[in-house]
């Protein structure tokens, strides 16, 4: 079975890695020239995340590489500490830089999947029996199945969802590499910004946003929101970000791992195995998304010194504080038993 998965963030080569284990040949297109490096610390949370990396054989490497999670300094401008958001509370049970992780995954999966960086779908020509598939630069190719890992800005899901865009939650976000601590925030109503990272409250929608004047040294988006009813169609569905996409929400990482073995391990199994991977993944992944912007940077000073008390209630609260473990938690894995 030849599947193409369009995107090497995340989904992308957790699904390569779980489709070659299964007996499939998998293609990734990356529309850029290489990995990305860098970029922000994402997490695993709960005994449902660990045992995907542990049966992916990646667990070790990825504790190795673990970051330290440091607490959220929130700060006015002139440096004053206003509140704190412990790390026991924000992180997970590891954390790791998102380009390392996205590394230790392509060397999981390279050996069994052919990986095309540099190039991107331009069309598809689903007939019911497989997928006619043009690109921008390479030659057209055939595939069974083509899926959708391209993040929040899905061309997969513009081909095939075109009346599905991702719902703007009012912030945008830029990250970047600087020097300086980036868990210190400065914040004030309806923005906040530190070494690397910044966040704020806009009524621009994402489709008047001139992204073409964005440094490509900078990561810029919106804090924004997928929820389709379906995100399958024929013989092409949608994981990660583009089909259950909630920016920085914090779930994000673990929901891309634990949808990539799902659906790898139904396609193993034959039948309708997009509506098995909707059936299970997809309450789970409603269940993941959140909006971080007005928690994190709210739009009044009321809504700040909200904030503030609340992070100061959260030690005495631990059961309210962990919704996130629950989300992360919530889902029984089938045993799918691997060709190899």
């Amino acid at each position: 079975m030849d599947v193409l998965i369009s995107g090497a963030g995340i989904a992308g080569p957790a699904l390569a890695h779980w489709l070659a284990r299964f007996g499939c040949s998998p293609t990734v297109v990356e529309r850029a020239p290489s990995l990305r490096s860098g970029g922000q610390a994402v997490d695993f949370r709960g005994e449902v995340h660990l045992s995907v990396l542990r049966q992916m054989g990646v667990l070790d490497a990825v504790m190795a590489a673990q970051t330290t999670p440091r607490d959220m300094v929130f700060r006015d401008p002139d440096g004053r500490e206003r509140s704190r958001f412990l790390a026991s509370f924000s992180g997970g049970d590891v954390e790791i830089r998102r380009g390392d992780l996205s590394r230790l995954l392509y060397e999981a999966s390279a050996d069994d999947a052919e990986y095309v960086f540099g190039d991107w779908i331009t069309s598809l020509h689903d007939d019911g029996s497989g997928v006619d598939v043009t690109f921008a630069h390479g030659p057209t190719r055939r595939f069974d199945f083509v899926i959708g890992a391209d993040g929040m800005r899905s061309e997969v899901r513009r081909l095939v969802f075109p009346e599905y865009r991702p719902k703007f939650l009012g912030y945008y976000f830029a990250i970047w590499d600087a020097d300086g601590d980036d868990r210190n925030l400065i914040c004030s109503p309806g923005a906040l910004t530190a070494p690397g990272w910044l966040m704020y409250k806009s009524s621009v929608p994402p489709e008047l946003m001139p992204y073409e004047v964005i440094s490509p040294d900078v990561y810029f988006g919106s804090i924004s929101q997928v929820r389709m009813p379906t995100v399958s169609s024929g013989r092409v569905t949608l994981i990660g970000d583009a089909g259950f996409g909630c920016t920085l929400g914090g779930m994000g990482t673990g929901l891309a791992v634990v949808s990539s073995y799902v659906l790898a391990g139904e396609m193993a199994a034959g039948g309708d195995a997009f509506a098995r991977y909707e059936a299970l993944i997809g309450p789970y992944a409603r269940g993941c998304q959140g909006n971080p912007g007005p928690f994190l940077a709210p739009a009044t000073r009321l809504g700040m010194w909200a904030r503030d008390r609340l992070f100061g209630l959260l030690p005495k609260l631990p059961m309210v504080a962990r919704t996130d473990m629950r989300a992360a938690t919530a889902i029984k894995l089938p045993d799918y038993a691997p060709v190899r």
